[in-house]
């Protein structure tokens, strides 16, 4: 009989303990985000309003990226240094850069690089190619309306232990109008945003965006205006 009401007790509050915790790893995401707001704001004013670009030279045998350098290789084996990234400087370390909610111990998950590298993705429209001048934010009349960075992963299926007949979910690391780049990985379907003036807020995905190839992760596409610069 004892044993039977503890079962009961189990039952009831499981799904209260899982919210809880779901809760917890959104709130602990926003943080995050706030946090990168604040370093991308920094190195806005050490630059003149411009924005970091999404991906610079190459250097190493890898690539810089707006997050660090990456080497290139197999997937899973890649070298990883943070200290190139764009927002390192103001960061004081790391420690903001992983969603809690993004499992890298999934069984589908296909890692990038030798343990994980970073959980969002940046505003593709706010970068540009080598050569040119990337957004000033002099021009943004909306920033509580744009988006900087959010909640990221991508469906692999053309890298290896990943193939069209077994779609894996990676880390990914930028966000953009015509890709299901974005992590609804929240309560409810949600990807945390972070915006221009450094709010963050919690976003749907646009209705049919959802990646059908492994549709329990819930990757796909943010509203365009809170993408592309006016």
């Amino acid at each position: 009989m004892v044993i039977a009401v503890i079962a009961l007790l189990i039952a009831l509050l499981l799904p209260a303990l899982t919210q809880s915790k779901a809760a917890a790893q959104r709130l602990r995401c926003a943080s995050n985000l706030r946090q990168l707001g604040l370093a991308a704001q920094m190195y806005w004013d050490e630059n003149g309003g411009y924005t970091f670009r999404y991906r610079g030279a190459a250097a190493n045998d890898g690539d810089i990226y707006w997050f660090g350098w990456l080497a290139r290789g197999s997937e899973g084996a890649r070298a990883f240094d943070p200290t190139y990234g764009a927002l390192y400087p103001y960061l004081g370390g790391r420690g903001v850069e992983l969603c809690p909610s993004l499992n890298y111990a999934l069984p589908d998950f296909k890692l990038k690089a030798r343990g994980a590298a970073y959980g969002y993705g940046y505003n593709l429209h706010l970068s540009a190619p080598l050569g040119q001048p990337t957004v000033n934010l002099s021009r943004v009349s909306r920033p509580t309306e744009l988006a900087v960075l959010a909640d990221a992963a991508q469906v692999n299926t053309f890298q290896p232990p990943a193939s069209p007949e077994h779609p894996m979910l990676e880390e990914f690391y930028y966000v953009n109008t015509n890709e299901p780049t974005a992590h609804f990985r929240h309560q409810r379907q949600r990807a945390n945003v972070l915006f221009c003036d450094g709010h963050v807020a919690a976003q749907k995905p646009i209705p049919g965006s959802l990646d059908p190839r492994l549709p329990r992760q819930c990757i796909g596409r943010l509203p365009a205006e809170l993408l592309v610069v006016p």
